[in-house]
């Protein structure tokens, strides 16, 4: 992340809390499950598993889902070349408008499926053949990362490097805080304000260089 140029490190907060405002749609329509926090859906498989309860079935089908996403996005990435991200982009717009549309005529399961897919495809943006550099659905290493430069800055290192991974978990949080705001008036409908977001973000994504800068020998 710290080997980003400035505006790839706002566009990737900007994305993550594109991520965010998915997942908590999702979540509030799921009753307590995820469509791009796949550690919490982990639990709650493993919970259901131990206690032989459906929530196991539901949220296998969401981890599921994901990987596949993941790999519908890499494939895309893949075939676009250096028009990578907006080429992703446009998948993620595509499978959330689907999911408005699944939602609005009430086929829910088919939505969740979508917005799953949608967050899968969204981590080969920043990604290289099979390794992804930006993880943009979730924050668990990137909060590892944080506090490792922070204690960093503590110990006479660099004072701000710790700064890129707040900005990505702040576009996470304050994502779902406007996610969870807009749903409960408009519903999956939200999920048009998402899709047309990705569509901005695949424009913008077009006028900057994603490469990280190559790193100086000392």
């Amino acid at each position: 992340m710290i080997r980003y140029e400035r505006r790839v490190k706002y566009l990737a907060a900007g994305l993550s809390g594109l991520a965010g405002f998915v997942d908590a749609v999702g979540f509030l329509n799921l009753g307590g499950y995820f469509v791009s926090f796949m550690s919490g859906n982990t639990t709650r498989l493993a919970v259901g598993i131990a206690k032989g309860t459906e929530p196991a079935l539901i949220a296998g089908g969401l981890i599921t889902t994901f990987v596949i996403g993941v790999m519908l996005g890499t494939f895309a990435g893949h075939h676009a070349g250096r028009h990578r991200a907006t080429a992703v982009l446009i998948l993620v717009s595509a499978l959330l408008a689907s999911a408005a549309s699944l939602g609005a005529s009430g086929h829910f399961t088919l939505a969740a499926i979508a917005m799953a897919l949608a967050m899968g495809a969204e981590n080969a943006i920043f990604a290289s053949g099979s390794e992804i550099y930006i993880g943009l659905t979730y924050m668990t290493g990137t909060l590892v990362k944080m506090g490792q430069h922070l204690a960093g800055a503590a110990l006479g290192g660099k004072s701000f490097a710790w700064w890129p991974y707040f900005l990505l978990w702040l576009g996470l949080a304050s994502g779902a805080v406007a996610g969870a705001a807009a749903y409960p008036y408009l519903k999956l409908h939200s999920l048009w304000i998402a899709s047309a977001a990705a569509l901005f973000f695949a424009l913008l994504a077009r006028q900057i260089d994603l490469r990280p800068v190559p790193a100086v020998s000392d």
